[in-house]
Protein backbone atom coordinates (compact mmCIF):
# COMPACT_ATOMS: atom_id res chain seq x y z
CA UNK A 1 0.00 0.00 0.00
CA UNK A 2 1.24 3.63 -0.75
CA UNK A 3 1.48 6.09 1.50
CA UNK A 4 -0.82 8.29 -0.10
CA UNK A 5 -3.55 7.26 -1.47
CA UNK A 6 -5.40 10.28 -3.23
CA UNK A 7 -3.24 13.25 -3.60
CA UNK A 8 -5.15 16.85 -4.48
CA UNK A 9 -2.67 19.64 -6.51
CA UNK A 10 -4.26 22.85 -6.16
CA UNK A 11 -3.47 26.00 -7.91
CA UNK A 12 -5.57 28.50 -6.48
CA UNK A 13 -5.53 31.26 -8.57
CA UNK A 14 -9.36 33.11 -8.68
CA UNK A 15 -9.30 34.38 -12.37
CA UNK A 16 -7.59 35.73 -15.39
CA UNK A 17 -6.27 39.22 -14.03
CA UNK A 18 -3.08 39.52 -16.62
CA UNK A 19 -3.46 37.66 -20.21
CA UNK A 20 -0.46 35.23 -19.12
CA UNK A 21 -2.69 34.09 -16.59
CA UNK A 22 -5.24 33.28 -18.67
CA UNK A 23 -3.00 31.88 -21.30
CA UNK A 24 -1.20 29.64 -19.52
CA UNK A 25 -1.10 25.84 -17.64
CA UNK A 26 0.35 25.66 -14.35
CA UNK A 27 3.27 23.98 -15.49
CA UNK A 28 5.35 24.48 -11.98
CA UNK A 29 2.47 22.56 -10.54
CA UNK A 30 2.64 20.04 -13.18
CA UNK A 31 6.16 19.11 -12.92
CA UNK A 32 5.68 18.49 -9.07
CA UNK A 33 2.91 16.09 -10.08
CA UNK A 34 4.76 14.43 -12.79
CA UNK A 35 8.06 13.62 -10.78
CA UNK A 36 4.83 11.87 -8.00
CA UNK A 37 2.30 10.79 -9.63
CA UNK A 38 3.67 6.58 -10.04
CA UNK A 39 4.61 6.86 -6.17
CA UNK A 40 0.71 7.49 -4.99
CA UNK A 41 -2.38 6.24 -5.63
CA UNK A 42 -3.94 8.77 -7.76
CA UNK A 43 -3.69 12.76 -8.34
CA UNK A 44 -6.40 15.19 -8.64
CA UNK A 45 -4.97 18.22 -10.65
CA UNK A 46 -7.36 21.18 -9.85
CA UNK A 47 -7.27 24.55 -11.65
CA UNK A 48 -9.16 26.86 -9.60
CA UNK A 49 -8.98 29.61 -12.52
CA UNK A 50 -11.73 27.13 -14.05
CA UNK A 51 -13.17 25.44 -11.32
CA UNK A 52 -15.68 28.37 -9.85
CA UNK A 53 -17.49 25.90 -7.59
CA UNK A 54 -14.65 24.94 -6.05
CA UNK A 55 -13.78 29.13 -5.49
CA UNK A 56 -15.71 28.35 -2.17
CA UNK A 57 -13.58 26.95 0.01
CA UNK A 58 -16.20 24.91 1.92
CA UNK A 59 -17.34 23.45 -1.15
CA UNK A 60 -13.43 22.17 -1.50
CA UNK A 61 -12.84 21.58 1.77
CA UNK A 62 -15.46 18.85 1.60
CA UNK A 63 -13.93 17.28 -1.14
CA UNK A 64 -11.27 17.13 0.37
CA UNK A 65 -12.37 15.72 4.10
CA UNK A 66 -14.08 12.62 1.66
CA UNK A 67 -11.14 12.13 -0.62
CA UNK A 68 -8.02 13.49 -0.18
CA UNK A 69 -4.99 12.32 2.12
CA UNK A 70 -2.15 14.81 0.75
CA UNK A 71 -3.09 18.53 -0.23
CA UNK A 72 -0.22 19.91 -2.57
CA UNK A 73 -0.56 23.94 -2.95
CA UNK A 74 1.42 26.04 -5.73
CA UNK A 75 2.14 29.60 -4.74
CA UNK A 76 3.98 30.90 -6.87
CA UNK A 77 3.06 35.02 -8.12
CA UNK A 78 2.25 38.61 -5.72
CA UNK A 79 -1.14 38.47 -7.75
CA UNK A 80 -3.67 37.32 -5.11
CA UNK A 81 -0.96 36.24 -2.40
CA UNK A 82 -3.10 37.64 0.42
CA UNK A 83 -6.51 36.17 -1.00
CA UNK A 84 -4.56 33.17 -1.77
CA UNK A 85 -3.28 33.07 2.21
CA UNK A 86 -7.00 34.00 3.35
CA UNK A 87 -8.83 30.81 0.67
CA UNK A 88 -5.61 28.38 2.22
CA UNK A 89 -6.40 28.56 5.88
CA UNK A 90 -10.08 27.65 5.64
CA UNK A 91 -9.20 24.50 4.16
CA UNK A 92 -8.86 21.31 6.40
CA UNK A 93 -6.23 20.94 8.93
CA UNK A 94 -6.20 17.26 9.58
CA UNK A 95 -5.29 16.74 5.83
CA UNK A 96 -1.56 17.07 5.78
CA UNK A 97 -0.90 20.12 3.79
CA UNK A 98 2.44 21.02 1.78
CA UNK A 99 3.02 24.16 -0.30
CA UNK A 100 5.61 25.42 -2.51
CA UNK A 101 6.83 27.44 -5.44
CA UNK A 102 8.66 30.70 -5.69
CA UNK A 103 6.26 33.20 -3.70
CA UNK A 104 5.94 30.32 -1.15
CA UNK A 105 9.60 30.20 -1.06
CA UNK A 106 10.01 33.82 -0.42
CA UNK A 107 7.07 33.81 2.39
CA UNK A 108 7.99 30.93 4.41
CA UNK A 109 7.38 32.51 7.55
CA UNK A 110 4.32 34.17 6.72
CA UNK A 111 2.84 31.07 5.37
CA UNK A 112 3.00 29.23 8.25
CA UNK A 113 1.95 32.20 10.72
CA UNK A 114 -0.72 32.91 8.30
CA UNK A 115 -1.91 29.14 7.47
CA UNK A 116 -1.79 27.34 10.52
CA UNK A 117 -2.98 23.96 8.74
CA UNK A 118 0.15 23.95 6.25
CA UNK A 119 2.32 21.47 7.98
CA UNK A 120 5.58 21.60 5.38
CA UNK A 121 6.96 24.33 2.76
CA UNK A 122 8.80 23.53 -0.17
CA UNK A 123 12.13 26.05 -1.11
CA UNK A 124 12.90 26.41 -4.11
CA UNK A 125 12.94 23.48 -6.94
CA UNK A 126 10.80 20.69 -5.53
CA UNK A 127 10.78 17.75 -8.05
CA UNK A 128 13.05 15.87 -5.60
CA UNK A 129 11.71 16.59 -2.44
CA UNK A 130 8.10 16.01 -3.40
CA UNK A 131 9.46 12.12 -4.22
CA UNK A 132 11.07 12.11 -0.79
CA UNK A 133 8.33 13.24 1.02
CA UNK A 134 5.22 10.85 -0.16
CA UNK A 135 8.02 8.06 -0.60
CA UNK A 136 7.82 8.69 4.01
CA UNK A 137 11.69 10.34 4.28
CA UNK A 138 11.34 11.71 7.70
CA UNK A 139 10.62 15.34 7.37
CA UNK A 140 14.11 15.94 8.94
CA UNK A 141 16.37 14.00 6.19
CA UNK A 142 14.71 15.97 3.48
CA UNK A 143 17.05 18.78 1.99
CA UNK A 144 15.42 21.83 1.07
CA UNK A 145 12.42 21.37 3.76
CA UNK A 146 10.78 23.71 6.03
CA UNK A 147 8.42 22.19 8.56
CA UNK A 148 6.71 22.41 12.07
CA UNK A 149 7.69 20.25 15.28
CA UNK A 150 5.32 21.16 18.36
CA UNK A 151 4.61 24.71 16.90
CA UNK A 152 8.72 25.39 16.19
CA UNK A 153 9.47 26.02 12.14
CA UNK A 154 12.71 24.37 11.36
CA UNK A 155 14.42 25.25 8.69
CA UNK A 156 16.65 22.08 6.86
CA UNK A 157 19.29 23.15 4.65
CA UNK A 158 19.00 23.97 0.65
CA UNK A 159 18.42 21.08 -1.82
CA UNK A 160 20.97 21.14 -4.42
CA UNK A 161 18.99 21.94 -7.70
CA UNK A 162 17.81 18.70 -9.39
CA UNK A 163 19.26 17.72 -12.81
CA UNK A 164 17.09 18.65 -15.43
CA UNK A 165 17.46 15.39 -17.38
CA UNK A 166 15.94 13.39 -14.53
CA UNK A 167 12.75 15.06 -14.58
CA UNK A 168 9.80 14.23 -16.19
CA UNK A 169 7.42 16.49 -18.28
CA UNK A 170 3.82 17.15 -16.88
CA UNK A 171 1.57 14.63 -18.08
CA UNK A 172 -1.22 16.57 -19.86
CA UNK A 173 -3.93 13.93 -19.39
CA UNK A 174 -4.14 15.39 -16.01
CA UNK A 175 -5.79 18.49 -17.36
CA UNK A 176 -9.59 18.96 -17.58
CA UNK A 177 -9.25 22.19 -19.24
CA UNK A 178 -7.56 23.91 -22.16
CA UNK A 179 -6.26 26.84 -21.79
CA UNK A 180 -7.10 29.87 -24.12
CA UNK A 181 -6.71 33.96 -23.84
CA UNK A 182 -8.58 34.99 -21.16
CA UNK A 183 -8.68 38.11 -20.13
CA UNK A 184 -11.30 39.77 -17.59
CA UNK A 185 -13.62 36.44 -17.54
CA UNK A 186 -13.79 36.87 -21.46
CA UNK A 187 -12.45 34.44 -23.25
CA UNK A 188 -11.10 36.44 -26.57
CA UNK A 189 -9.96 33.44 -29.17
CA UNK A 190 -10.36 29.82 -30.05
CA UNK A 191 -6.18 29.41 -29.97
CA UNK A 192 -4.87 27.14 -27.43
CA UNK A 193 -2.12 27.47 -24.96
CA UNK A 194 0.51 25.70 -23.80
CA UNK A 195 4.39 25.59 -22.86
CA UNK A 196 7.20 23.95 -22.10
CA UNK A 197 10.82 23.99 -20.93
CA UNK A 198 14.02 22.83 -22.93
CA UNK A 199 16.43 23.91 -20.50
CA UNK A 200 16.79 25.92 -17.42
CA UNK A 201 19.24 28.46 -16.22
CA UNK A 202 21.44 31.21 -17.97
CA UNK A 203 24.98 31.65 -18.65
CA UNK A 204 24.59 35.51 -18.40
CA UNK A 205 25.06 38.41 -15.28
CA UNK A 206 22.64 40.71 -16.29
CA UNK A 207 22.91 43.27 -13.23
CA UNK A 208 18.92 43.07 -13.03
CA UNK A 209 18.02 39.58 -13.76
CA UNK A 210 17.83 36.54 -11.05
CA UNK A 211 15.96 34.11 -13.63
CA UNK A 212 19.79 32.20 -13.25
CA UNK A 213 18.71 31.96 -9.30
CA UNK A 214 16.18 30.88 -7.86
CA UNK A 215 14.45 32.66 -4.67
CA UNK A 216 17.31 30.89 -2.75
CA UNK A 217 19.59 32.79 -4.31
CA UNK A 218 21.23 29.19 -5.86
CA UNK A 219 22.67 29.94 -9.26
CA UNK A 220 20.97 27.87 -12.00
CA UNK A 221 23.83 26.83 -14.22
CA UNK A 222 22.47 26.32 -17.82
CA UNK A 223 21.50 22.82 -18.43
CA UNK A 224 19.62 21.56 -21.71
CA UNK A 225 16.81 18.66 -21.93
CA UNK A 226 17.80 15.61 -24.30
CA UNK A 227 16.13 16.70 -27.42
CA UNK A 228 14.60 13.59 -28.10
CA UNK A 229 12.70 14.34 -24.57
CA UNK A 230 11.84 17.75 -26.07
CA UNK A 231 10.15 15.79 -28.63
CA UNK A 232 9.08 13.38 -27.19
CA UNK A 233 6.79 16.32 -24.77
CA UNK A 234 5.96 18.20 -28.27
CA UNK A 235 4.01 15.07 -29.49
CA UNK A 236 2.06 15.12 -26.31
CA UNK A 237 0.97 18.82 -26.65
CA UNK A 238 -2.54 19.87 -28.17
CA UNK A 239 -2.36 23.19 -27.74
CA UNK A 240 -2.18 25.39 -31.55
CA UNK A 241 0.55 28.03 -29.61
CA UNK A 242 3.58 26.80 -27.86
CA UNK A 243 6.12 29.19 -25.55
CA UNK A 244 9.52 27.28 -25.23
CA UNK A 245 9.86 29.13 -21.42
CA UNK A 246 13.78 28.33 -21.86
CA UNK A 247 15.34 32.34 -20.51
CA UNK A 248 17.27 31.90 -23.35
CA UNK A 249 16.19 29.48 -26.47
CA UNK A 250 19.40 30.77 -28.33
CA UNK A 251 21.97 29.84 -25.94
CA UNK A 252 23.27 27.05 -27.95
CA UNK A 253 22.90 28.20 -31.15
CA UNK A 254 23.42 24.77 -32.85
CA UNK A 255 20.82 23.07 -30.81
CA UNK A 256 18.34 25.39 -31.90
CA UNK A 257 19.00 24.43 -35.28
CA UNK A 258 18.70 20.77 -34.51
CA UNK A 259 15.34 21.35 -32.29
CA UNK A 260 13.83 23.07 -35.66
CA UNK A 261 14.71 20.34 -37.80
CA UNK A 262 13.61 17.61 -35.59
CA UNK A 263 10.27 19.75 -35.17
CA UNK A 264 10.18 19.89 -39.23
CA UNK A 265 11.16 16.25 -39.54
CA UNK A 266 8.46 15.01 -37.02
CA UNK A 267 5.77 17.17 -38.85
CA UNK A 268 5.07 19.17 -35.81
CA UNK A 269 2.77 21.70 -36.59
CA UNK A 270 2.63 24.55 -33.90
CA UNK A 271 3.26 28.60 -33.76
CA UNK A 272 5.65 28.74 -31.26
CA UNK A 273 7.25 31.66 -29.04
CA UNK A 274 10.10 31.95 -28.05
CA UNK A 275 12.82 34.11 -25.01
CA UNK A 276 15.13 35.55 -26.58
CA UNK A 277 18.36 37.52 -27.21
CA UNK A 278 19.68 39.98 -29.64
CA UNK A 279 22.88 37.67 -30.37
CA UNK A 280 20.27 35.35 -32.54
CA UNK A 281 20.85 37.61 -35.28
CA UNK A 282 24.27 36.58 -35.61
CA UNK A 283 23.04 33.03 -37.05
CA UNK A 284 20.49 33.33 -40.29
CA UNK A 285 20.52 29.97 -40.71
CA UNK A 286 18.95 29.16 -37.32
CA UNK A 287 16.47 31.83 -38.22
CA UNK A 288 15.99 30.50 -41.70
CA UNK A 289 15.12 26.64 -39.78
CA UNK A 290 12.98 28.66 -36.93
CA UNK A 291 10.76 30.12 -39.79
CA UNK A 292 10.33 27.13 -41.35
CA UNK A 293 9.18 25.49 -38.13
CA UNK A 294 6.40 27.55 -37.06
CA UNK A 295 8.39 29.71 -35.01
CA UNK A 296 6.54 33.07 -34.84
CA UNK A 297 6.61 35.09 -31.62
CA UNK A 298 10.02 36.35 -30.34
CA UNK A 299 10.44 38.10 -26.71
CA UNK A 300 13.57 39.61 -26.48
CA UNK A 301 15.21 41.89 -24.12
CA UNK A 302 16.77 45.25 -24.43
CA UNK A 303 16.25 46.70 -21.60
CA UNK A 304 17.33 50.51 -22.60
CA UNK A 305 17.97 52.40 -25.81
CA UNK A 306 21.10 53.82 -24.22
CA UNK A 307 24.56 52.38 -23.99
CA UNK A 308 25.34 53.97 -20.47
CA UNK A 309 22.10 52.14 -19.09
CA UNK A 310 23.22 48.64 -20.92
CA UNK A 311 26.47 49.10 -19.48
CA UNK A 312 25.19 49.72 -16.01
CA UNK A 313 22.93 46.84 -16.18
CA UNK A 314 25.88 44.39 -17.09
CA UNK A 315 23.40 43.87 -20.45
CA UNK A 316 26.59 42.77 -22.56
CA UNK A 317 25.28 44.41 -25.96
CA UNK A 318 25.10 48.35 -26.87
CA UNK A 319 22.36 50.07 -28.99
CA UNK A 320 24.23 50.05 -31.86
CA UNK A 321 24.49 46.09 -31.63
CA UNK A 322 20.64 46.28 -31.51
CA UNK A 323 19.75 48.33 -34.39
CA UNK A 324 22.30 45.99 -36.21
CA UNK A 325 20.40 42.76 -34.56
CA UNK A 326 16.84 44.53 -35.55
CA UNK A 327 17.74 45.30 -39.14
CA UNK A 328 18.20 41.56 -39.87
CA UNK A 329 15.49 40.01 -37.71
CA UNK A 330 12.79 42.15 -39.49
CA UNK A 331 13.36 40.76 -42.96
CA UNK A 332 11.91 37.23 -41.77
CA UNK A 333 7.74 36.86 -40.51
CA UNK A 334 8.70 36.67 -36.54
CA UNK A 335 6.83 39.51 -34.46
CA UNK A 336 9.20 41.11 -32.41
CA UNK A 337 7.88 42.21 -28.57
CA UNK A 338 10.57 44.21 -26.68
CA UNK A 339 11.43 44.49 -23.09
CA UNK A 340 12.43 47.22 -21.80
CA UNK A 341 13.16 48.67 -18.10
CA UNK A 342 12.51 52.23 -17.17
CA UNK A 343 13.31 54.72 -13.93
CA UNK A 344 17.04 53.09 -13.82
CA UNK A 345 20.04 54.60 -11.78
CA UNK A 346 20.53 58.27 -13.15
CA UNK A 347 18.06 57.87 -15.67
CA UNK A 348 16.29 60.88 -16.50
CA UNK A 349 13.01 61.43 -17.93
CA UNK A 350 13.84 62.60 -21.32
CA UNK A 351 15.74 59.09 -21.41
CA UNK A 352 13.34 57.05 -20.22
CA UNK A 353 10.76 58.75 -22.72
CA UNK A 354 13.29 57.93 -25.76
CA UNK A 355 12.18 53.88 -25.38
CA UNK A 356 8.82 54.03 -27.30
CA UNK A 357 10.92 56.31 -30.24
CA UNK A 358 13.66 53.90 -30.46
CA UNK A 359 11.41 51.22 -30.52
CA UNK A 360 9.22 52.43 -33.31
CA UNK A 361 12.90 53.07 -34.90
CA UNK A 362 13.87 49.41 -35.32
CA UNK A 363 10.65 47.98 -36.12
CA UNK A 364 9.42 46.51 -32.96
CA UNK A 365 5.95 44.50 -33.05
CA UNK A 366 4.99 45.50 -29.35
CA UNK A 367 7.13 46.20 -26.17
CA UNK A 368 6.61 45.83 -22.53
CA UNK A 369 8.42 48.37 -19.92
CA UNK A 370 8.50 47.60 -16.45
CA UNK A 371 10.04 49.46 -13.61
CA UNK A 372 13.31 48.55 -12.75
CA UNK A 373 13.32 45.99 -10.00
CA UNK A 374 15.09 44.86 -7.26
CA UNK A 375 15.10 41.02 -5.62
CA UNK A 376 16.50 39.40 -2.86
CA UNK A 377 19.76 38.23 -4.49
CA UNK A 378 20.18 40.73 -7.05
CA UNK A 379 23.52 42.47 -8.02
CA UNK A 380 21.24 45.71 -8.13
CA UNK A 381 20.60 45.71 -4.15
CA UNK A 382 24.11 46.78 -3.14
CA UNK A 383 24.01 49.46 -6.00
CA UNK A 384 21.07 50.73 -4.75
CA UNK A 385 21.81 51.06 -1.25
CA UNK A 386 24.51 52.56 -1.74
CA UNK A 387 23.35 55.54 -4.68
CA UNK A 388 21.87 58.59 -1.99
CA UNK A 389 18.20 59.11 -3.37
CA UNK A 390 17.30 55.94 -4.47
CA UNK A 391 15.14 53.11 -2.17
CA UNK A 392 12.63 50.43 -2.38
CA UNK A 393 10.46 48.87 -0.51
CA UNK A 394 10.47 45.15 -0.43
CA UNK A 395 12.41 42.65 -2.20
CA UNK A 396 10.64 42.11 -6.15
CA UNK A 397 9.54 45.35 -5.78
CA UNK A 398 10.11 48.61 -7.46
CA UNK A 399 13.32 51.17 -7.34
CA UNK A 400 11.98 55.04 -6.93
CA UNK A 401 14.37 58.19 -6.37
CA UNK A 402 14.14 61.51 -4.83
CA UNK A 403 13.47 62.52 -8.31
CA UNK A 404 11.42 59.98 -9.79
CA UNK A 405 8.86 58.63 -7.16
CA UNK A 406 5.07 56.82 -7.62
CA UNK A 407 3.56 59.53 -9.54
CA UNK A 408 6.54 60.58 -11.50
CA UNK A 409 7.00 57.00 -12.96
CA UNK A 410 3.02 56.77 -13.52
CA UNK A 411 2.80 59.60 -15.57
CA UNK A 412 6.06 58.32 -17.61
CA UNK A 413 4.66 54.99 -17.78
CA UNK A 414 1.38 56.12 -19.08
CA UNK A 415 3.54 58.78 -21.36
CA UNK A 416 5.47 55.64 -22.95
CA UNK A 417 2.13 53.43 -23.56
CA UNK A 418 0.35 56.66 -25.59
CA UNK A 419 3.71 57.30 -27.24
CA UNK A 420 3.94 53.83 -29.03
CA UNK A 421 0.19 52.46 -28.77
CA UNK A 422 -1.06 54.91 -31.37
CA UNK A 423 -3.66 54.07 -33.93
CA UNK A 424 -1.22 52.96 -36.59
CA UNK A 425 1.13 50.63 -34.48
CA UNK A 426 -2.38 49.31 -33.03
CA UNK A 427 -3.22 48.82 -36.41
CA UNK A 428 0.16 47.26 -37.49
CA UNK A 429 -0.41 44.86 -34.80
CA UNK A 430 -3.68 43.94 -35.71
CA UNK A 431 -2.66 42.70 -39.79
CA UNK A 432 0.89 41.33 -38.84
CA UNK A 433 -0.55 38.64 -36.32
CA UNK A 434 -3.12 38.10 -38.57
CA UNK A 435 -0.54 38.35 -42.08
CA UNK A 436 2.10 35.95 -40.38
CA UNK A 437 -0.76 33.31 -39.19
CA UNK A 438 -0.54 33.95 -35.18
CA UNK A 439 -4.13 34.65 -34.85
CA UNK A 440 -6.61 33.84 -37.63
CA UNK A 441 -9.49 36.49 -38.99
CA UNK A 442 -11.96 34.25 -36.65
CA UNK A 443 -9.71 35.19 -33.51
CA UNK A 444 -9.60 38.33 -33.75
CA UNK A 445 -13.74 38.76 -34.79
CA UNK A 446 -13.89 37.28 -31.42
CA UNK A 447 -11.77 39.46 -29.69
CA UNK A 448 -12.99 42.65 -30.96
CA UNK A 449 -16.49 43.10 -30.06
CA UNK A 450 -15.58 42.31 -26.58
CA UNK A 451 -12.91 45.54 -26.44
CA UNK A 452 -15.63 48.06 -25.20
CA UNK A 453 -16.82 45.88 -22.49
CA UNK A 454 -12.71 45.15 -21.66
CA UNK A 455 -12.25 48.63 -21.41
CA UNK A 456 -15.10 49.48 -18.92
CA UNK A 457 -14.15 46.63 -16.40
CA UNK A 458 -10.25 47.73 -16.90
CA UNK A 459 -11.76 51.27 -15.93
CA UNK A 460 -13.76 50.57 -13.48
CA UNK A 461 -11.19 48.50 -11.81
CA UNK A 462 -8.51 51.90 -11.47
CA UNK A 463 -11.47 54.10 -10.08
CA UNK A 464 -11.65 51.04 -7.27
CA UNK A 465 -8.51 50.90 -6.71
CA UNK A 466 -8.37 54.83 -6.61
CA UNK A 467 -10.69 55.34 -4.07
Amino acid sequence: MKKYEHVLALYPYFGHSTPTMGMFPPTGLEYIVASMKDLVGKVTLLDLRYERAYQDPKVLSEFISSQIDLLCISVGWDSQFRKICDYMSQLPPEVCTIVGGYKATLEVEYLFERCPNIDMIVRGEGEDIIKQIVTGVPCKDIRGLSYLNNGEIIHNENHPLPDIASIPFPDRSLRKHDCYWIQLGVRLSSTTFDTILTTRGCPFKCKFCTFSLNPLGQKRSYTERPLESVIEELKTVKADFVLLSDDNFFTNPKRSEQLCDMIIENKIKKIFAVQARIDMAKHPRVLDKAEKAGFRVFLIGIESPHDRILKQLDKGITQQQVRDAFAILTQYDFFLHGYFIYGNIGETEEEMLYIPKFAKEIKLDSITFQKLRVEKFSPLKEIVEATPGYYYEDFGGPVYSDRYGREELKRIRNQIRSQFYDLRQIRHIVDKIRRIGIFSWRDLMVALPHLPYLMYKLNRRKKRKKR
